[in-house]
């Protein structure tokens, strides 16, 4: 395996391993903070739309991170 082809394989292993969580949490803190600004709980098509919006917005973050996260790391596959 190319040390590039390897290096793009950790950064795709790293953005899978990370894109579940990182929306959950997302997810989490976008729907308390709707709550607590709306002060009443939300209906589930609303619930839905924050948990679609903490999907997109994980899916720019995640491989972001993972590629800046690598290149500190391990440094420019040559």
């Amino acid at each position: 395996m190319t040390p590039g082809l390897l290096f793009a394989f950790y950064v795709l292993l790293l953005t899978a391993l990370l894109l579940y969580p990182v929306s959950q949490w997302i997810w989490a803190l976008s729907v308390r903070r709707l709550q607590r600004r709306l002060d009443r709980e939300l209906a589930e098509d609303e619930i839905a739309g924050q948990k679609r919006r903490a999907w997109v917005i994980s899916a720019f973050i995640c491989p972001v991170f993972s590629l800046l996260f690598n290149l500190s790391t391990v440094g420019m596959p040559q």
